[in-house]
């Protein structure tokens, strides 16, 4: 069995979006990750160096994104979610990307997507 390890609603300011007026401006997204990882090592002997982590993740995915330019959150969606899959060497992800204020009248709008290998016990 495999567990998740989730960071969510971690927000950035990044340059994100299609008309000009929004190519000047920093706006803010939200990330919500969920990480399927065994947390049994670092369970069983209580030590950093045996888990999965999410500060480490957190701190290169906020670094990323606010470097970022991209015109749709389905580009910085999927650069986020292959950064993720390749630098910290998880085997499966979801990522839900959100632009808060991006449509009138709405709390939010965003993504979700789903990459890796989800185990078949899972």
């Amino acid at each position: 069995m495999k567990d998740i390890v989730f960071i969510k609603g971690l927000t950035v300011e990044t340059i994100i979006g299609v008309y000009a007026r929004e190519r000047s401006i920093r706006q803010i997204v939200s990330l919500d990750i969920e990480i399927l990882t065994d947390i049994s090592g670092a369970a069983g002997s209580d030590r950093i160096e045996d888990a999965l982590d999410y500060k480490a993740i957190s701190d290169r995915v906020t670094s990323y994104t606010k470097n970022s330019r991209f015109f749709l959150l389905e580009a910085l969606a999927e650069n986020i979610a292959t950064l993720i899959l390749d630098e910290f060497s998880v085997e499966w992800l979801r990522l839900r990307v959100c632009k808060p204020g991006a449509v009138q009248n709405a709390e939010n709008v965003g993504i979700v997507i789903e990459r890796g290998t989800q185990p078949a016990d899972r």
